[in-house]
């Protein structure tokens, strides 16, 4: 079954809240949850591991990382709580953008580690 990039795009409209659905349900696995965190955090972020302002390699993480990532994750999750998490994501996208301001944490929380982390190397160094 080939996706062009149209459906591929659709997919991952999806997937990411699928994703972040998965996150509250206390029934997915734990290396699922830190998947999914991850993917979410990094699907969110502003920041990229290759910047997008470089020519070509710029957008790579966008066409290639996370697909990948959002893949693994999937595959992390049992196959129905994933089809429940996708309907479920569906229906957020129905009425147009979501509007929780609550989907802004995993960015939040992500930031809020790195600015962490940069802070005590600073400190410590």
């Amino acid at each position: 079954m080939k996706l062009d990039l149209k459906s591929r795009a659709r997919k991952l409209k999806t997937d990411i809240p699928a994703l972040f659905l998965s996150l509250k349900d206390k029934d997915t696995p734990l290396p699922a949850k830190i998947s999914a965190f991850i993917t979410v955090g990094y699907a969110l972020s502003p920041i990229d591991l290759i910047p997008d302002f470089i020519p070509v390699l710029g957008y790579l993480d966008d066409v290639i990382l996370l697909p990948v990532f959002i893949a693994l994750t999937v595959k992390l999750i049992p196959r129905e709580k994933i089809d429940k998490y996708r309907r479920e994501a569906e229906k957020i996208w129905q009425d147009g953008k979501p509007k929780k301001w609550y989907c802004a944490i995993p960015v939040v929380i992500v930031w809020g580690l790195v600015i962490y982390f940069i802070i005590r190397c600073i400190v410590k160094g």
